[in-house]
C-alpha cells in the first residue's frame, strides 16, 4: 500500500482525532494492582479498562473517528465485524442518526449480537469467520453506495485507537510495559504510535489465531489459523496493513497465550477485581498469568482490558432452596 498523508498515523494526527470523538467516548478508568494479588511475584500492574467504553469496547473510539471523520454518504456505513466492532458502529451511528448496515459472522457472541440489534442497525448474520463477513460487507458496498467502516485497516480507525494511549499516558505515566491483545492490529497499532517506543509494547495473541506473530516472521501481514476462545474479536484472517509497519517499529515481540490461560485469566479477573472481561479482553492479561510474559521484579506493566462484551458471569436467580435460606 503506498503511503500518503491520509494514511499516516502519528501523535499529531491522534491527538487531534482524540479532540475530535472527546465528547463522544468515555474516559476509562484504571485499577491498580500487584501480582502479587494474583499469586504473582509482586510486580507492579495497572489495568486500563476499556471494557467500560460505550459498547462494551475500545473500538467505539475508532467508530466515532470515522463516522466524524469521513464524509457520510445517504446510505450510510456498513461495517463487518466479530461483534465489537459492529457494536461500536452501531452505537455510533445511531448516536449520529446514520443508517448502518452490520454484518457479522455466526461465531459472534450472542451478547455482541444483542447489543446491535439494541442500537438499531440492520443486522445480517453469514458465514463462519469474520473473512467470511467482510466479504459479504464489500458487496453490499458495491450495491448499496454506503461507507465501509473497517474494523482495523482504515486510518481514522487507527487514530481513534490511539486515543487509549492518550489517556493511559496521563493515568499512568509511570509504566514500563503495554501488554496488549492483539485481533487485526488496529488497538495496538494506534497505543503504538502513540507512544512511539517510549514504553516498551507487547502484543498477546491466542496460540489458535497468531496473525501478527506470524506477520512478523514472515515480514509481511500473512494468512494465519483463525480459531479458538476469542475467534470473535482476536482472528481475522491477517492484520492489517496499515497497522503492520507500526508494529514492525514500536512493538517489541508477541506472546502467545492458551485458550484454557485465557479462561483462567477471566476467572482471575472477576474474583480478584470484580472485572467481567470477554476472552479477548482477557487475553492480555493471560499473557501475564500464565507466565508467558514474565515482567522484572521493578517492572511496571499495564495492562489492556479490551472488551467485556460477554456473559461469563451467571447473574440468574438463585435456587429456590437458597432463596428460602436467605431470607430466615
Amino acid at each position: 500500500m503506498t503511503t500518503t498523508h491520509s494514511h499516516i498515523i502519528d501523535r499529531e494526527r491522534i491527538l487531534a482525532t482524540e479532540k475530535i470523538i472527546r465528547p463522544r467516548v468515555r474516559r476509562t478508568p484504571v485499577v491498580e494492582s500487584s501480582g502479587g494479588e494474583f499469586g504473582l511475584a509482586p510486580f507492579s500492574i495497572v489495568f486500563k479498562l476499556e471494557l467500560l467504553q460505550h459498547s462494551g469496547s475500545f473500538k467505539a473510539r475508532g467508530a466515532f473517528a470515522n463516522l466524524l471523520l469521513r464524509n457520510i454518504p445517504k446510505a450510510g456505513v456498513v461495517a463487518a465485524s466479530g461483534g465489537n466492532h459492529g457494536a461500536a458502529v452501531a452505537f455510533a451511528a445511531q448516536k449520529l442518526s446514520i443508517p448502518a448496515k452490520i454484518f457479522v459472522p455466526t461465531v459472534a457472541s450472542p451478547e455482541k449480537i444483542e447489543r446491535i440489534r439494541n442500537c438499531g442497525a440492520d443486522l445480517v448474520i453469514t458465514g463462519d469467520r469474520y473473512a467470511d463477513s467482510l466479504a459479504a460487507s464489500e458487496a453490499w458496498v458495491a450495491q448499496s453506495g454506503a461507507l465501509p467502516i473497517h474494523a482495523y485497516d482504515q486510518p481514522e480507525t487507527l487514530l481513534g485507537q490511539g486515543s487509549v494511549g492518550i489517556e493511559l499516558e496521563e493515568q499512568s505515566p509511570e509504566i514500563d510495559t503495554l501488554l496488549v491483545a492483539v485481533g487485526g492490529g488496529g488497538l495496538i497499532g494506534g497505543v503504538a504510535a502513540w507512544y512511539e517506543g517510549r514504553v516498551k509494547i507487547v502484543a498477546v495473541e491466542p496460540e489458535a489465531a497468531p496473525t501478527l506473530h506470524l506477520a512478523l516472521q514472515a515480514g509481511r501481514p500473512v494468512d494465519s489459523p483463525a480459531g479458538g476462545i476469542a475467534a470473535d474479536s482476536l482472528a481475522p484472517r491477517r492484520v492489517g496493513e496499515l497497522m503492520f509497519p507500526i508494529a514492525q517499529k514500536f512493538v517489541s515481540g508477541t506472546v502467545l497465550v492458551t485458550d484454557d490461560s485465557i479462561r483462567d485469566a477471566q476467572r482471575a479477573l472477576w474474583s480478584t477485581l470484580r472485572i467481567v472481561a470477554e476472552p479477548g479482553g482477557a487475553a492480555a492479561f493471560a499473557a501475564l498469568l500464565s507466565g508467558r510474559y514474565s515482567p522484572a521484579p521493578s517492572e511496571r506493566v499495564g495492562v489492556l482490558v479490551c472488551g467485556g462484551n460477554t456473559s461469563a458471569v451467571n447473574f440468574g436467580q438463585p435456587a429456590s432452596s437458597k432463596v428460602s435460606g436467605a431470607a430466615s
